[in-house]
């Protein structure tokens, strides 16, 4: 629904107390308001209320809350166009390579090299679009460990938009267990591996951490990547090494340059060996063997 933005310049100290009356008169309805600093020096300050509907009456009521503060002031109108911002966003994005991976938006499928893997990932709630080093890393690390192990089942831990477990699932042709703390993320990752024709091979499951009966079920597992943060991935080192295969491997990112060796260490003293290490964007992807 095409939106007015009804809005106004005034100094800094009647603008908060306009602002702090609106928010009230419209918690009900939802309707957003905004505050931006125009120009310091000269003490303009904009408030914008963002209105459908019936514009005229909303107007109205901003007067009436104007005059009920002793002021008075020229509303101005501009029509705001309905535009899919998410959708625009994304067609900002350009695709990325990683390896044999090409990860991508609708808009880029013509793209496609012969002989990459295409993921096609749209904008979701859930992190992970390839954009990101960390994902990146990810791909090009999963690509050599697959190619060199060949195992016979995987997990994605924190698996987002399930990006990498599309990946596993395309390259390996492996079942591909991708867990999510978060229930909108195991949403948005199953509909991903619809998209990405893997649905039959990828099992979409919310669990927090180890915490569920489908690890015991599915596991041990041939290979783990895990791009989640460098403390979780710590603490989750104990947990990592129970639910690997023996000679199985993991892959952690989502680990900052300087958080590398801390992370190393975590998992040495699981009986786990560092086999390599990608650097990317500050990020760093970690191949580990147990």
């Amino acid at each position: 629904m095409t939106q007015t933005r009804l809005y106004f310049t005034t100094g800094k100290i009647e603008a908060d107390r306009i602002f702090a009356a609106f928010e009230a008169a419209f918690e009900d309805e939802g309707l957003p308001i905004g505050l931006v600093e125009v120009d310091e020096d000269r003490d303009i300050h904009e408030v914008s209320l963002y209105a459908d509907g019936d514009v005229d009456a909303v107007e109205a009521r901003l007067k009436e809350i104007l005059a009920g503060l002793a002021l008075s002031r020229p509303i101005a109108r501009e029509p705001v166009p309905d535009i899919d911002w998410v959708k625009r966003s994304l067609e900002g994005l350009k695709p990325v390579r990683a390896g044999r991976f090409f990860v991508h938006g609708a808009h880029d499928r013509r793209k496609r090299h012969s002989g990459e893997l295409a993921i096609e990932i749209e904008a979701g709630l859930a992190f992970g679009t390839g954009h990101h080093g960390t994902t990146a890393g990810c791909l090009e690390m999963l690509e050599q460990v697959v190619r060199r192990e060949r195992p016979r089942n995987a997990l994605d831990l924190g698996t987002g938009s399930a990006v990498l477990a599309i990946a596993l699932a395309k390259l390996a042709h492996i079942p591909v267990l991708a867990t999510d703390i978060d229930p909108v993320a195991t949403k948005v990752a199953a509909a991903n591996a619809r998209l990405n024709h893997v649905k039959a091979l990828v099992e979409t499951v919310t669990a927090p951490g180890f915490h569920h009966p489908i690890f015991a079920a599915r596991g041990p597992f041939g290979l783990i990547v895990a791009n989640i943060l460098a403390r979780p991935l710590m603490r989750l080192a104990p947990e990592m090494a129970r639910h690997i295969a023996l000679g199985g491997s993991i892959v952690l990112s989502g680990i900052l340059d300087r958080q590398r060796d801390a992370v190393i260490s975590a998992y040495v003293g699981q009986q786990f060996r560092h086999v390599r290490t990608l650097h990317r964007e500050g990020w760093v992807t970690i191949h580990l063997k147990r």
